[in-house]
């Protein structure tokens, strides 16, 4: 394992966070507990010590999986993130958004599951155009200054917006973003144009989600809609794998590659992002605890100038999506 810092947070974390949307029982394709179990105690021994998570997954199963397990290990070795936004085991009109009532609600409940006092990294879940953000900010700010936050991070919005958050937290002494979660793969470089920039600039983390495009570079491109959750990807999230983008030149680009190295698809996305001058640690979404060591053994992956230019070459601009 390879670890990194985390933007200014000053935390060293594995240069792969374990993705937890997997584990509980709210989609077919999920982990039971023992079978969540089984991969957070290899990604432990692979070294991994960086997990997120959040409290509208499997309506908190997956937090009470993460922190039943890891409360077995030394908790000061690990870095936990978990999210708010979305509701949690309860669905009620203060379950979502991101008011202050809601926050201080939805992070107890989630501190509560995880067994902890206190999570490394508390994420807003998108961005909520209903609460003024001055106003999470505040909620945000006063989790950290009473211990039960260490650092905050957002996710998915527009670098506008992201910008504001960053102006208004200096301004007024709160704790600022340290880390952006955002989507951002190979067939989906938007982010490139405005929010990775100002994360450089601002030394703010970029822990992207969907690292692979939700399995489009692990397999040939006409193989996608064969799995479980390509066909749930392409009929719920509205994502544009085929849709322009030269997705299906860069898929076979991918495949090119992968037969060259002598490696899966998957690494070779990877490593793409291990190489890749925006991305701190990309978020590994897994039920397979072989696709696990497979991203593991793709560190070891050196992919040249030349290898980066040509998975990038083909290229097309697309609909900005992932944000809501």
């Amino acid at each position: 394992m390879e670890y990194t810092t985390l933007g200014s947070t000053g935390m060293e974390v594995s240069k792969i966070c374990l993705g937890c949307m997997s584990f509980g029982s709210g989609r077919e394709w999920m982990l039971d507990e023992a079978e969540s179990r089984d991969l957070i105690e290899r990604a432990i021994d692979l070294g991994v010590n960086f997990f997120d998570t959040a409290n509208v997954y499997s309506a908190g199963e997956s937090e009470e999986i993460l922190g039943d397990v890891l409360a077995e290990y030394d908790r000061d070795e690990q870095v936990v993130a978990t999210k708010v936004r979305f509701p949690g085991a309860d669905d009620h009109r203060n379950a979502r958004g991101l008011s202050r009532k809601t926050i201080e609600q939805e992070l107890s409940n989630s501190l509560d599951r995880l067994g902890m006092d206190t999570v490394d990294l508390y994420q807003i879940h998108r961005w909520d155009y209903d609460t003024p953000i001055e106003t999470t900010l505040r909620a945000l700010d006063d989790a950290v200054r009473r211990g039960q936050v260490r650092h905050v991070g957002a996710s998915s919005m527009w670098a506008y917006q992201f910008q504001r958050a960053l102006a208004i937290s200096d301004r007024e002494g709160l704790a600022r973003f340290e880390t952006m979660q955002n989507l951002y793969h190979l067939t989906y470089r938007e982010e490139e144009r405005e929010m990775l920039p100002l994360c450089d600039r601002e030394d703010v983390g970029v822990i992207p989600w969907s690292p692979l495009g939700a399995g489009y570079l692990a397999r040939p491109h006409e193989e996608f809609t064969s799995t479980t959750r390509g066909v749930h990807e392409n009929e719920n999230a509205e994502v544009p794998y085929d849709e322009g983008s030269g997705s299906q030149e860069i898929n076979e680009r991918v495949q090119e590659l992968a037969a060259d190295y002598g490696v899966t698809m998957a690494q070779i996305g990877m490593a793409w992002h291990f190489e890749n001058e925006y991305t701190t640690a990309p978020i590994l979404g897994t039920s397979s605890i072989e696709h696990l060591e497979e991203a593991v053994e793709a560190l070891e992956i050196d992919l040249s100038a030349s290898d980066m230019a040509y998975l990038e070459e083909p290229y097309e601009p697309v609909p900005v999506y992932g944000h809501e």
